[in-house]
């Protein structure tokens, strides 16, 4: 290895650039033996820094976005779900919703894939470049609660609002009371227009008020929300129930019966 070369390592290394400083050699090599240009041995070396370092910054945006499990689009089992628009959620896997800071909703019964599809959206922007933060709604609350406790609360949602996309999961399942029904509205109220939401929720909108202890606050919330979203209603029997009982059936049918029995007696 000549000293330039040396020295250009060196350098790479100084400036946190790994890829660089460990390619450099063998595409050095590499290009010799192709006869590159300086210019396409440079465009060599930078892509896969850059890509690289794009590689580095999904995972990362993945790791920090805190999802209970990857789910992704591909495996989500539109047979089962029929109702489900797939034309306009795979739009919406492009991300070009986050860019305009609009939300998504997702409504339905236990069990019909809205949890798994606000996964793949929220796993499709952080592949995007968009950050995203996903918790269930009693997450929330407590995340939001404690900032509220310390008086940090308008601390903690500017700063949530440099976070692209938040996920709200499971809004419904436990009522909240009135103090926790605030903090849900103040969430949503601070990204209106400035940050997107994914909501997914097993209770229609008119019955938002139940779970959120008021409706005019829920009522506020839910003008804060559709004003610029795609609303997204799933409809069916519970997947996981389908599929256990499926599963019992198909037991039950190669299980002999004591007919069969009898006969082989």
């Amino acid at each position: 290895m000549n000293q330039p070369l040396s020295d250009a390592i060196a350098a790479a290394r100084m400036l946190r650039l790994p890829i660089i400083a460990d390619m450099a050699a063998p595409l050095g090599d590499q290009a010799r033996d192709l006869h590159w240009t300086h210019e396409e041995y440079l465009a060599a070396l930078l892509s896969r820094q850059a890509a690289a370092r794009e590689a580095n910054g999904t995972t990362n945006r993945i790791r920090r976005a805190h999802f209970p499990r990857a789910c992704t689009l591909d495996d989500f089992n539109w047979t089962y779900q029929p109702a489900a628009p797939r034309q306009l959620i795979e739009h919406l896997a492009t991300s070009t919703f986050v860019t305009k800071a609009d939300n998504v909703v997702f409504l339905g019964p236990p069990g019909v894939g809205k949890t798994h599809l606000a996964i793949a959206l929220g796993l499709k922007a952080c592949q995007h470049g968009y950050t995203v933060i996903f918790k269930t709604a009693v997450e929330w609350i407590t995340d939001l609660n404690e900032a509220h406790a310390t008086g940090m609360l308008a601390a903690r949602l500017n700063d949530l609002n440099r976070t692209n996309l938040v996920i709200i999961d499971e809004l419904g399942y436990i009522p909240l009371d009135a103090d926790a029904a605030n903090l849900m509205f103040q969430l949503v109220a601070a990204r209106y227009e400035t940050g997107s939401v994914i909501i997914t929720s097993n209770l229609e909108f008119a019955r938002w008020g139940e779970t959120l202890a008021d409706p005019t606050l829920a009522a506020a919330m839910i003008d804060r929300l559709v004003h610029h979203a795609d609303i997204i209603a799933l409809k069916g029997d519970s997947y996981r129930t389908r599929s256990r009982r499926n599963h019992q059936n198909k037991i039950e049918s190669t299980t002999p019966s004591d007919a069969q029995f009898d006969r082989q007696k």
